[in-house]
């Protein structure tokens, strides 16, 4: 189950994995947001069905920035003595991001994730260097995942980087991907990974 000391034993770094992707908005504490349930791939024994696979933590590896960018959705119109009147209705986001020779997936074999976010896979069978989802599970969440979704956010807004502090619902825009290398010998392949992804 998600909370604090299974995210630090998830990240690698001082700072988690940038993006993480939910199908639940998670669960405030002290400011930094935790999402509910299971992480793909987490021994989940003792889980009920609908905690299962609920969130995946996406990788830093080969990764762009992340591309923010504003939709304003207003209604504009001329009035009769040519003045311009918008009504405001929202503001949305459009964040894009892209993977650069992705491990197709980020261990070896599946791996188990225990209470504390570790794992039994080390060394060079892992293959993404934080752990966090290769190129096949960003696919399957793509694939499985055709309504809105919940994407967690950790950067610098003035907050400690060191936990997830903005939540946003957003849809897939744009999802593409291209095999660069194929690699028989271990299993993995190498993707180039183009998301865009629009607020709800």
């Amino acid at each position: 189950m998600a909370n604090s000391a299974y995210l630090d034993g998830r990240r690698k770094y001082g700072a988690p994995q940038a993006i993480l992707w939910s199908k639940n908005s998670g669960t405030l504490v002290d400011g930094f947001y935790y999402p509910d349930g299971y992480e793909s791939g987490a021994d989940f024994q003792d889980a009920l069905e609908s905690e299962r696979a609920t969130f995946l933590i996406l990788s830093d590896h080969n990764r762009s920035e992340l591309s923010f960018a504003s939709e304003r959705i207003q209604n504009r119109q001329r009035m009769i003595n040519g003045n311009m009147r918008a009504y405001n209705i929202a503001d949305k986001v459009v964040l894009s991001t892209s993977w650069q020779m992705l491990p197709s997936r980020s261990f070896k074999q599946y791996p188990n994730f225990d209470a504390t976010g570790q794992t039994e896979i080390t060394g060079q069978d892992q293959y993404t260097v934080d752990g966090g989802a290769g190129g096949l599970d960003l696919l399957n969440w793509y694939n499985n995942n055709q309504g809105p979704f919940w994407v967690f956010l950790a950067y610098d807004q003035y907050v400690n980087q060191t936990k997830y502090s903005q939540v946003i619902q957003m849809y897939f825009k744009d999802f593409s991907y291209s095999v660069i290398k194929r690699n028989g010998l271990n299993g993995k392949d190498l993707w180039n990974i183009n998301v865009v992804l629009e607020e709800v």
